[in-house]
């Protein structure tokens, strides 16, 4: 509460506050450059572009990288735009190369060729060898500043290593090992290295690794196996068994979130923003929205021209239960998906089990579908006192409910087959289909035992 008080003081005098031109301005900046850097670098991302360069401008240099190291991508590429060459080394080389290449990602070509001519010529080639994988695999993710050892080390020379690159390096709890021509053999724990003898040789002791991913595979399906097996890094290697880098801990919860956030907004029908929300366009926000809306527009108007046509059958008492039908099929369809989807994505559905899933499903969903067919008979015979109606309405619910619900469980699995993310199946989609789907059948049935 403290930092959003200051911040929004800090807006309101931002003038003097950037060149510190009274006792109000230098308290204010003073205050500000003791906040923690990641709240400097998201107040940046509120205020005017003009605003920020003036008072980023102002601070201290080491206190410029830290808040360099925490700014959106977007924030970061307006940043190095007005630094002077010898501020964007610096800044460049604070980034930890994962991140560094992400940023490489967002420049046009020309500023991509001004910013590796900066770098040093061995941290260059370190980030055009990462540049080569997808930005969502494995190899666009891992930490290749990490050591490792050799199987022929001694315990007495791999301790005198760690201490004297401890701090160049990141040192993790599990330090992976390998032969001569750096392919993986294994990996032993820090704590083997007080444990054994200074002149015992590692490849004596060492650990065989519980799981060693390719560079290509996907970082959803990574930080699955990494959560099944309980690993707080996994190493990355090449299709030669060339050991690369290692995906640590503090990446995983980034890629669980950022998988997370992603299939919400497929859910929502909306393609994945890139970009928090106020970094992106009027005009994309709206695109991105607007035409998914649209496309499920046109498709329910299906539905009103179904009713139109069958409206012979359906006038009168059937009509006033239409929204009742309409929002039972979209809402057992999503809740069935939403669990298929969350199972898929937690590994406790796969191919393997889907016939014992669909087994316990057709009970399940048969039993759901009956009981809230009978429920609908009596809601409607109270209200008209007509059998046929009643048995009408109640038929619609029985049938669309089972279909709903069985079609939310199998079709994520088939998505899946075909690579495609089950997430876009479910919301407006799965909503949309399912009142499309319950008209039809709603006017058929209606047809099938209309008596005039």
């Amino acid at each position: 509460m403290e930092d959003k008080k200051l911040f929004r003081e800090i807006e309101d005098h931002i003038e003097m506050v950037a060149m510190r031109s009274t006792p109000l301005g230098i308290s204010l900046w003073e205050a500000l450059i003791k906040t923690h850097p990641a709240d400097c670098a998201e107040f940046f991302d509120t205020i005017a572009r003009g605003s920020a360069q003036r008072l980023f401008a102002s601070f201290p240099h080491g206190m410029q990288l830290k808040v360099f190291v925490e700014l959106s991508d977007t924030m970061k590429v307006f940043t190095l735009s007005f630094m002077t060459d010898l501020e964007k080394t610096d800044a460049l080389h604070a980034l930890p190369i994962d991140e560094l290449t992400d940023l490489f990602d967002v420049f046009s070509d020309e500023e991509l060729k001004l910013y590796l001519n900066l770098l040093h010529k061995q941290v260059r080639q370190k980030v055009l060898s990462l540049m080569e994988f997808e930005p969502d695999s494995a190899g666009g993710i891992m930490d290749i500043e990490v050591l490792s050892l050799m199987t022929d080390f001694t315990v007495e020379r791999s301790i005198a290593l760690l201490q004297r690159l401890c701090p160049s390096k990141d040192i993790y709890q599990q330090i992976y090992v390998t032969n001569k021509s750096h392919l993986l053999e294994g990996h032993i724990n820090l704590e083997d290295l007080v444990l054994h003898k200074p002149h015992e040789r590692i490849s004596s002791f060492m650990h065989q690794n519980e799981l060693v991913v390719r560079a290509t595979d996907d970082q959803e399906e990574v930080a699955k196996k990494m959560v099944h097996y309980e690993l707080v890094t996994v190493p990355v290697v090449d299709d030669n068994n060339i050991f690369l880098g290692v995906i640590p801990s503090e990446t995983l919860i980034d890629v669980i979130v950022q998988e997370a956030s992603e299939d919400v907004q497929k859910m929502a029908a909306l393609p994945p923003m890139k970009y928090p929300y106020f970094q992106m366009s009027f005009t994309r926000l709206f695109y991105q929205r607007s035409s998914v809306l649209v496309a499920l527009l046109v498709a329910e108007s299906f539905s009103g021209a179904m009713l139109r046509e069958y409206d012979v059958y359906i006038n009168g008492l059937l009509m006033s239960f239409i929204p009742m039908l309409t929002s039972a099929g979209g809402n057992a369809g999503s809740q069935a998906s939403a669990i298929a989807i969350q199972g898929l994505a937690s590994g406790e559905f796969h191919f393997e089990n889907v016939m014992r899933l669909l087994k316990r499903e057709l009970l399940l969903t048969g039993s759901i579908s009956v009981a809230l067919g009978i429920i609908s008979f009596f809601r409607v015979y109270w209200v008209g006192g007509n059998i046929i109606k009643s048995c009408i309405v109640s038929g619609t619910v029985s049938i669309i409910i089972f279909i709903a619900s069985l079609s939310g469980t199998l079709t994520p699995f088939v998505l899946r087959r075909f690579h495609i993310d089950p997430a876009f199946f479910a919301g407006p989609f799965l909503a949309t289909i399912m009142d499309i789907l319950g008209m039809v059948i709603f006017c058929l049935l209606a047809k099938a035992l209309f008596v005039g």
